[in-house]
């Protein structure tokens, strides 16, 4: 048992010194001057050494060094003074008071979230999706007319771990998956599970459907009031709830971004016995920045975050299917409680979706909306 354990973690280590191989340079050394800010190596307001030094200590380009010193800004590690140079802005204290160049220049894009559906019509992969229709009515007919395991079928369930872990940075057992008919059911089944004697704290003004749900359940509820970065240090100290909700990218309708020093705060927070975070990922594939954002799941060491994605936002409103990562005592916990209700998607729905983010369409489609909404940003019109 010992040397199984034994090689498996070697075998995990391995994977992921050829993840590490894949990865582009720059963002190689984003993660290490990350690292150190965090780590309090680089203290906050002190400055980084210059691009041409840190070029030299890494033996990268300074084309490399730049792009990892926009992206560190673009998640609120840093901030560039003109003629200066870097400075670490992050502040796990008070949750970063910094938040990038791009978002102080165009408060618009925090005012406004663009969403799947206030994208043209033209712009779903409509030719694209019938194909693959097409091809799953084609090679899976006779398993469209079966019933989908409880949690979801395998196949999409596989299908969105590898698409976190080659995007995301998120690496989880597909057993640990649960797929939904949209994030309200999600929360449902999670209330069911987690129990309603616990204090669900979420952030005011949130997503609507949030509170709905929490409060339909009999579920008690904190509303805990956020600001441009985030829910504010002085709520998240005095709240008694043992589980916290957050939207960390693009909180609607605020549209509040938490930046490094935030998402720090809240891990902080979750760190203490007994507390969880349900950590609603919605729209961060679109981030027009270098990088899509560290989430919560990823930062996290101790396996109590609730990841939360839906197909809803980022494909078609119209595609009920969303989906959550359970940490493995509550993946436990959910079989027990829970486990006996019905996966409420077709089968044939999750065979198309599953068949269209492993081949690639999924993430071209990303693509192409980071692409039209960076366009729409800098004014050069579409893609």
């Amino acid at each position: 048992m010992a040397d199984q354990e034994k090689r498996e973690t070697e075998r995990v280590a391995a994977a992921g010194r050829e993840m590490q191989k894949k990865q582009p340079k720059y963002i190689l050394l984003y993660r290490k001057i990350a690292e150190s800010i965090a780590s309090g190596t680089y203290k906050t307001g002190e400055k980084l050494p210059s691009k041409r030094t840190i070029a030299d200590k890494y033996g990268m380009s300074l084309v490399t060094v730049e792009h990892a010193l926009e992206t560190l800004e673009d998640e609120g590690y840093i901030i560039s003074k003109e003629r200066s140079g870097y400075y670490v802005s992050y502040d796990t204290e008070h949750g970063g008071k910094n938040i990038s160049q791009m978002l102080r220049s165009r408060p618009d894009i925090i005012r406004e979230p663009m969403r799947a559906e206030d994208l043209p019509g033209e712009d779903f992969p409509f030719n694209v999706w019938a194909k693959t229709v097409r091809q799953v009515l084609s090679d899976r007919r006779q398993v469209i007319l079966q019933r989908s395991p409880n949690i979801g079928q395998p196949e999409l369930r596989r299908s969105i771990s590898e698409f976190l872990d080659r995007n995301r940075g998120i690496r989880c057992d597909p057993e640990r998956i649960v797929i939904g008919a949209g994030s309200a059911y999600l929360y449902e089944r999670l209330i069911h599970v987690l129990g309603k004697d616990r204090i669900y704290a979420i952030e005011s003004p949130s997503y609507h459907m949030i509170e709905r749900v929490y409060k339909a359940e009999d579920a008690v509820v904190e509303m805990l009031k956020i600001g441009s970065e985030g829910i504010l240090s002085e709520e998240l100290n005095r709240t008694k709830a043992t589980v916290l909700h957050v939207t960390p990218y693009r909180s609607f309708p605020s549209g509040a971004t938490a930046q490094a020093g935030k998402r720090a705060e809240y891990i902080a927070w979750a760190s203490k016995p007994g507390r969880l975070i349900i950590e609603d990922d919605v729209e961060s594939e679109f981030s027009i920045m270098n990088k899509t954002f560290d989430t919560l799941f990823t930062l996290s060491g101790i396996d109590n975050v609730i990841y939360m994605n839906t197909f809803s936002v980022t494909l078609s409103p119209a595609l009920r299917i969303s989906y959550m990562i359970l940490p493995e005592y509550i993946a436990a916990e959910y079989e027990k409680k829970a486990g006996f209700y019905p996966c409420p998607v077709p089968t044939f729905e999750q065979l198309i979706l599953s068949e269209f983010i492993s081949s690639g369409n999924f993430e071209r489609h990303i693509n192409r909306v980071r692409r039209i909404r960076r366009a729409s940003v800098s004014g050069h019109g579409k893609a």
